[in-house]
């Protein structure tokens, strides 16, 4: 990741969203997309997940910026370009990616950015723990929370679970035998095969997106039972995989055919030019790295301090009602609700949207982030 690289052009960027970088004064050169910077504005971050960008938010950027909001989208941690500086600059190190690091990452746009505080933060997939843990932990700068397609079960209990350890041993006993896919990612062949797969990086992506979408029709999402491994192994093969499969390979047959992908209107080939020239240059291991921390308990100690303490500020959750991702980890969406979240406004499926629901449904999900902003 080089240092001098440019901050993105406006020739892929929307009118009123321009890119810069800031320093975090966490090790981070920070890239970030920003629309409707100046006094007085309520500021509104954006925080983006796997395998995504900042430019992810480039269809609700324009239309938050004329509500009157500050809008500031950074790559997070691990992609695009934003970049690790000083001594380990590399990155390779998995425990720099763990939860609280990642919240000091988003602490520190703050002051870069010339603010005390923000008026809310907006969190999607692995954004959305960032996002809440950046709620808990410090209320007085983020006094709203917006969740998106990841729900917020609370902070890790004090008495150790099962793990998913456990979890992989009975998915691998399964008839097939399969895998969870964040034990996938967290391995080392993840990152080797998603960044040469064998049709090439830009139809690996576009599989991706689109088998994670409303536009494929297989995403029909229901609650779970349970967490077993018979129950989980009713989702998609995208989050339970056969267990000698790249992800790659598993979303490969999802792949649309070139009039599926004219008639896509969420994401042109100029648009997805975008994310297979950036995943080209950096590669996926940044991101998966915080799968690693996640399944190996890399920080979890520290997060475990907060035990039973539920998120104060008030709190919202849009998803796509084609997004499997609500229901991913059973009881997660009703805990959120319940006892995670102390101010628990409200929580809206977004019909025609799957897990890219601020890409899929822009007009949408403004509508719903004006109402609960103000």
């Amino acid at each position: 990741m080089a240092l001098d690289l440019p901050p993105l052009g406006g020739e892929v960027l929307p009118a009123g969203v321009s890119a810069r970088f800031v320093d975090n004064g966490n090790g981070l050169r920070v890239h970030l997309l920003e629309a409707g910077a100046g006094p007085g504005r309520p500021l509104v971050l954006l925080l983006h997940g796997f395998p995504e960008l900042a430019y992810s938010w480039r269809k609700i950027m324009p239309p938050l910026a004329a509500a009157g909001f500050h809008v500031v989208a950074p790559d997070q941690r691990g992609y695009g370009r934003t970049t690790i500086i000083g001594e380990g600059a590399e990155g390779s190190d998995p425990a720099d990616f763990r939860m609280l690091r990642l919240v000091r990452d988003v602490i520190g746009l703050l002051p870069a950015l010339g603010r005390d505080a923000a008026a809310a933060v907006v969190g999607h997939d692995f954004g959305a723990p960032v996002a809440a843990w950046c709620a808990l932990l410090r209320p007085d700068l983020f006094p709203a929370l917006v969740l998106m397609s990841a729900p917020f079960a609370g902070p890790p209990a004090l008495a150790a679970g099962p793990g998913m350890a456990a979890l992989d041993a009975a998915l691998a006993a399964l008839v097939p035998p399969r895998k969870h896919y964040q034990v996938y990612y967290a391995s080392p062949a993840a990152a080797a095969a998603m960044d040469a797969p064998a049709g090439g990086l830009a139809a690996f992506l576009r599989a991706y997106y689109h088998m994670k979408s409303a536009d494929w029709p297989g995403n029909r999402p229901f609650r779970l039972a349970s967490a077993a491994a018979a129950d989980l192994a009713r989702m998609p093969r995208y989050y339970i995989m056969d267990r000698d499969a790249s992800m790659p390979a598993t979303v490969a047959a999802a792949l649309p055919s070139p009039a599926e992908i004219a008639a896509c209107r969420w994401l042109s080939e100029p648009e997805l030019a975008v994310y297979a020239a950036e995943f080209a240059r950096t590669g996926f291991q940044g991101g998966l790295h915080w799968y690693h921390c996640a399944t190996a308990g890399i920080g979890r100690e520290e997060m475990q301090i907060f035990a039973g303490r539920a998120i104060t500020v008030k709190t919202l959750f849009i998803a796509g009602a084609a997004d499997w991702g609500v229901y991913q980890m059973p009881g997660s969406f009703e805990r959120m609700q319940t006892l995670a979240c102390a101010d628990f406004r409200e929580a809206y499926l977004i019909e025609g949207a799957g897990h890219w629901v601020q890409q899929e449904q822009p007009e949408a999900v403004v509508a719903r982030l004006r109402d609960f902003l103000g």
